[in-house]
């Protein structure tokens, strides 16, 4: 495919930086637009714009009178965002790529694997909320005004600095002290995860591509393991021979640590298995190749080598000590 102008908006995030890293190798000519305070470096080759995506005046002296073949926004999570995105790449761009999220898929779902027909609703999570909201905005717009616009919908993807457990390094640090690490559920139900490596591939190829417009794709692998399984390898990878898991309903978790409750109660309490089919089609070469018991490694490995990023939080490390109690006299 002919190589193309790219503005991705962010860049540096975790799935981010792994799209951009793609496209600059796919031989796509990359600009970033951010505040300039990203958590990753972007690759030799990128331009760099340094911008507030949030004012519209700040984006404009950014970006001057540039036009994009590209405009993939991975910082919009409501209707202001992406009306501001209207506003200012309308006519500017020949495809506007918005991330948004498998979550907004139907909670609890009716049926699996969840597909691009499945309906979006979540009565649960605020975030799915103002994510379906935004498609509906964008899909109004491509209906009204031929704006092009593609749909994301990622599910749980990871890399080497993202943990999918609830306590992230806390539970690692209550593994390797011997503590019982709380799982959500009876830890059975089924989790998709997608290396942020795999998803670029996806991505990469609806770059420019004139069939993805008006259209919405569901990148996730086909890597599905149970919970039980997710908190096992990471064990594994720390060097934890028998971790003492004690299981806590996700309606309980989200009364003792609140702030984790819509994540767990909107989404992971459910089983999530997608049939990725539709973006497989557009892109064959897209698929799983790295699984989580290699993912648990990497993650592992980063920390282990990098002692600034391993934060226990104390109030959530008491709140998994009184959740255990919990369910512990209730047993």
């Amino acid at each position: 495919m002919t190589a193309q102008r790219v503005l991705f908006l962010g860049g540096t995030g975790t799935i981010s930086a792994s799209c951009v890293a793609d496209a600059v190798a796919a031989g796509h000519d990359v600009t970033v637009l951010n505040r300039g305070s990203g958590r990753r470096d972007l690759p030799d080759g990128v331009r760099e714009l340094v911008g507030d995506v949030r004012d519209s005046d700040s984006v404009r002296a950014a970006i001057g009178d540039a036009e994009y073949d590209v405009v993939a926004e991975f910082l919009a999570f409501t209707t202001d965002h992406v009306s501001l995105d209207v506003e200012l790449f309308e006519g500017r761009t020949g495809q506007y790529i918005f991330i948004s999220s498998a979550s907004a898929y139907e909670k609890p779902p009716r049926s699996v694997p969840i597909t691009e027909s499945t309906p979006l609703r979540n009565p649960f999570w605020q975030y799915s909320r103002d994510k379906i909201a935004c498609e509906d905005l964008l899909v109004a717009a491509y209906r009204d005004r031929a704006f092009p616009v593609t749909i994301v919908r990622p599910s749980h993807t990871y890399d080497m600095r993202l943990f999918p457990t609830t306590g992230g390094w806390t539970d690692i640090a209550r593994m390797r002290e011997g503590k019982p690490v709380v799982v959500h559920g009876d830890g059975t139900s089924l989790w998709t995860l997608t290396h942020s490596r795999d998803f670029a591939v996806g991505f990469t190829g609806l770059l420019g591509n004139p069939l993805a417009i008006g259209e919405a794709y569901t990148i996730t692998g086909d890597h599905a393991p149970s919970w039980n399984q997710i908190y096992q390898w990471l064990a594994d990878a720390a060097g934890v021979d028998h971790p003492d898991f004690v299981h806590v309903a996700s309606e309980t978790i989200a009364a003792f640590a609140p702030e984790h409750g819509p994540g767990l109660v909107g989404d992971k309490a459910f089983t999530a298995l997608f049939d990725n089919s539709k973006i497989k089609r557009l892109v064959p070469a897209f698929g799983t190749t790295t699984r989580f018991d290699q993912g648990a490694h990497e993650i592992l490995a980063h920390y282990d080598a990098n002692p600034d990023l391993q934060i226990v939080s104390p109030e959530l490390d008491a709140a998994f000590d009184r959740m255990v109690a919990h369910a512990r006299s209730a047993g």
